[in-house]
């Protein structure tokens, strides 16, 4: 495949480590021991079981309750991933390299497609960060208290946060690398392009949310049942206005900034600050008066996200806490071996949203039911 090995991304992928020219066909396997470093596996390891066991568990959901909505998110946001990652990868078949060079390159893991730029915990990180975001949200009532979009809102507020967690870490362990010199990445905000810490971070799970609640979640939470010929085209759907969605949201910036770099940064920054600030009102208030018992009883657990999402932030704290010898010595904003270093204090900012939105969910005064069953059977689920 090296008539797909652009030079941009040849050059990112020998500073990873790899050879675009010799990266093996449409799936590729390697030894766990054969990595750039142990945090390759542990992170691969981390996520893909995350994403089974969110499958499961929306399978289960689904057979035992008739709710499908965690199962069209999971693969709402699969369907999302295969309309949005290819062009980025591939530029030139899609006939768009005039316009989109390489934006960056992934490191090889042990499970790899497409030519070594698709590895299997970028499949599964999307639906499983969809899950958890969502779920948490939903286990709070907001969906049903506040409506579609300020629930979605809300999911892009929380996912914000676990994924910042991973975002500003990844540069330096090597598990990608980003194309600084690409006018699309800028600005940089230290090893993260803008782009990436508003528009995937927090934009395309507002959008993805608010089409999963829109065309499905609101109406099971009404009590009606689907057939699966009508899960089948709702779920393509979503995908494909989720990805419409993270064009439209951007605009602002995109057009305000289309001269001027800092301009475009700014209004990323006011877009995001916007969205955390209605976010993190909403929750909180809801929250609070869940405790008190002011606000109706928001019937949905999870126990999957619960549960997933505390061992997700006690292995990133455990990597942050790994690489911290490294970020500490870094010089000028790259290590010892040339790695770039993320924001700590933005993600430390970020692992406190996290951690007390799990929190949130586990101090809820109230058992929860599920909406179409008893309490015993929320029981049953939590068990």
């Amino acid at each position: 495949m090296a008539d797909h090995c652009s030079t941009t991304f040849a050059e990112l992928a020998t500073e990873l480590g790899f050879s675009c020219e010799e990266a093996g066909g449409l799936v590729e396997f390697r030894s766990p021991f054969a990595l750039e470093n142990w945090t390759l596996p542990v992170l691969e390891l981390t996520i893909v079981v995350g994403a089974i066991l969110a499958l499961w568990y929306a399978i289960v959901r689904l057979r035992r309750h008739g709710d499908p909505t965690n199962l069209v998110l999971w693969f709402g946001a699969t369907a999302y991933l295969f309309v949005i990652e290819p062009p980025l990868y591939f530029p030139a078949a899609f006939g768009i390299e005039e316009h989109v060079d390489t934006m960056f390159a992934h490191n090889v893991f042990t499970v790899d497609f497409l030519w070594g730029r698709l590895p299997i915990y970028i499949i599964a990180i999307y639906p499983l960060m969809a899950t958890m975001a969502f779920g948490i949200v939903r286990m709070l009532g907001i969906f049903r208290r506040y409506g579609v979009l300020i629930g979605a809102t809300c999911v892009g507020f929380v996912h914000h946060a676990f994924y910042e967690i991973f975002d500003h870490l990844g540069p330096q362990l090597r598990w990608w690398e980003w194309s600084v010199d690409n006018p699309i990445n800028q600005p940089m905000f230290d090893s993260v392009p803008m782009g990436s810490v508003v528009v995937f971070a927090a934009l395309w799970p507002m959008s993805l949310a608010f089409c999963v609640q829109y065309f499905v979640g609101r109406h099971v939470d009404d009590g009606r049942h689907f057939s699966g010929i009508e899960l089948t085209w709702r779920t393509v759907v979503i995908g494909l206005l989720a990805s419409v969605g993270t064009f439209v949201l951007p605009l602002p910036a995109t057009v305000i900034g289309m001269s001027n770099t800092t301009v475009r940064g700014v209004v990323y920054a006011l877009e995001l600050a916007v969205l955390v600030v209605v976010a993190g009102v909403v929750m909180v208030r809801q929250w609070s008066q869940l405790r008190r018992g002011t606000a109706a009883d928001p019937q949905y657990a999870d126990p999957f996200v619960q549960r997933f999402s505390a061992l997700y932030l006690v292995v990133f704290a455990f990597l942050w806490i790994a690489s911290l010898p490294d970020f500490f010595d870094a010089v000028d904003g790259r290590t010892s071996n040339g790695d770039p270093i993320g924001n700590l204090w933005y993600t430390a900012a970020c692992f406190a949203v996290a951690i007390a939105s799990v929190l949130a969910t586990f101090t809820l005064p109230r058992p929860q039911t599920t909406p179409d069953a008893p309490a015993s059977a929320a029981s049953e689920v939590s068990s």
